[in-house]
């Protein structure tokens, strides 16, 4: 008797879980981004939030919840009803905060649901106005002669470009003093201003510095050249072959979520991504969506785990940690 029981009670929960899913999304959904407005990932996210909305027939409230390089946003919808209607726009951060914080505030193996890898932002070097290369082999040597008394800059310690500017370090064979600020605008301007050498920050942040000649931009650190720097050459085509540094976001549901959900909103989001103003958007702001091949939510959980394993490398190479 308690066997058949439990088995009409589970019947009725996988039951009414269908069902909601079934009528998913009835009422506005949630779109969590983690760092401020204004940023890269804040305009990403109301690009796609925007074609969503038409895609899903309800409005998609994009809602800022920053803290803690994108963790506490991260974490509020892993620990939300995994109904579908909070979902995170999750990025390289998220990897990078599971080895940098001794206590991360989630895993984001097992408590985030992966829906769909998104887009890639480009990571590019820049260097302060008057540093005396034009390229990148020039930099290259002028940092191995003169390593002792350089430095570079980053957002803060763990930031997508103080662990590639640790990458690129490593590839060019330096050990170069870090700065930490609280940010990437207060590090610009320090940079501007000659206080320290060089830069990794995301291209979308850096397009109107170069534009304006107020910094001099050595390389995009991918492979290949960015649509928005056509005339920047990539380090590897300069000749570095070891380094392939950019920045991913992926959408996240919370754990347990149902599949139906989970497809449904893969499904609305690859049609978004498709959309031809959405692809001029995100070109003109330095964004690049990822091939059709990359977007499964499988993929996203094989990338998440490499990627991790990735970021971990620099981070613990340097020993860097936050409690």
């Amino acid at each position: 008797m308690r066997t058949v029981a439990l088995c009409l009670a589970a019947s009725l929960v996988s039951g009414t879980s269908s069902a909601l899913a079934e009528k998913w999304p009835s009422r506005p959904v949630t779109m969590v981004v983690p760092f401020a407005p204004g940023g890269g990932t804040d305009v990403l996210g109301r690009i796609v939030g925007r074609a969503l909305s038409e895609v899903l027939g309800q409005q998609v409230i994009i809602e800022n919840v920053g803290g803690a390089g994108g963790m506490v946003g991260s974490a509020r919808v892993a620990k939300a009803a995994p109904d579908g209607y909070q979902f995170v726009l999750g990025s390289r951060a998220d990897a990078i905060n599971q080895t940098l914080y001794k206590t991360p505030l989630y895993n984001l193996v097992t408590d985030l649901a992966p829906v769909v890898l998104v887009a890639e932002q480009p990571m590019v070097l820049v260097a302060r106005k008057d540093l005396p290369v034009a390229n990148m082999q020039e930099f290259i040597a002028f940092v191995r002669k003169n390593q002792a008394a350089m430095q570079f800059g980053s957002a803060g310690a763990g930031s997508t470009g103080h662990i590639d500017c640790a990458l690129l370090n490593a590839a060019m064979g330096v050990d170069i003093p870090h700065i930490p600020y609280r940010g990437g605008g207060p590090a610009m301007q320090d940079l501007i201003a000659g206080r320290f050498d060089y830069f990794c920050t995301l291209t979308p942040t850096i397009m109107q510095q170069i534009g304006s000649n107020l910094v001099k931009p050595i390389a995009i650190l991918t492979r290949d050249r960015s649509p928005m720097l056509p005339d920047l050459p990539s380090a590897y085509e300069q000749g570095l072959k070891d380094i392939d540094a950019s920045t991913w976001f992926g959408f996240f549901l919370p754990a347990h979520t149902p599949a139906s959900i989970i497809e449904r909103l893969h499904d609305a989001t690859v049609t978004a991504m498709d959309t031809s103003w959405v692809q001029e958007r995100l070109n003109e702001v330095g964004t690049a969506a990822v091939s059709a091949e990359r977007r499964s939510p499988e993929y996203l959980r094989d990338f998440v785990k490499t990627e991790i394993e990735r970021n971990a490398a620099p981070i613990k190479a340097a020993g860097i940690s936050v409690n």
